[in-house]
């Protein structure tokens, strides 16, 4: 499983914050990714430093809350990440029929 791959999917159609993230990659999957905060948030913590993701802090119902939202750069991570899981994809199910 490539989390890296998941999380920017999440948020190909919006920002997020960490548990939204979290929430959709569960509900998509119907809950068979149901990721813990210790393995979302660094994920998402990387993928920004490598500019792929970018944030800013949001305030509701007084809690501060770590916005993330893709970036040019990341729509083009995702994109290629999507051809290579496809093909990858393509491959496993021609040597298994």
């Amino acid at each position: 499983m490539n989390v890296d791959a998941l999380v920017l999917a999440t948020l190909r159609d919006g920002p997020g914050h960490g548990y939204a993230v979290i929430e959709r990659l569960r509900e998509r999957s119907e809950g068979a990714f149901d990721l813990a905060e210790g393995t979302v948030y660094p994920v998402l913590h990387r993928l920004e430093a490598e500019g792929l993701l970018a944030s800013s802090w949001s305030t509701a119902a007084g809690r501060k809350r770590r916005i993330y939202r893709l970036t040019r750069r990341g729509r083009s991570s995702l994109a290629r990440r999507e051809r290579d899981w496809r093909n990858f994809a393509q491959a496993v199910e021609a040597v298994l029929a």
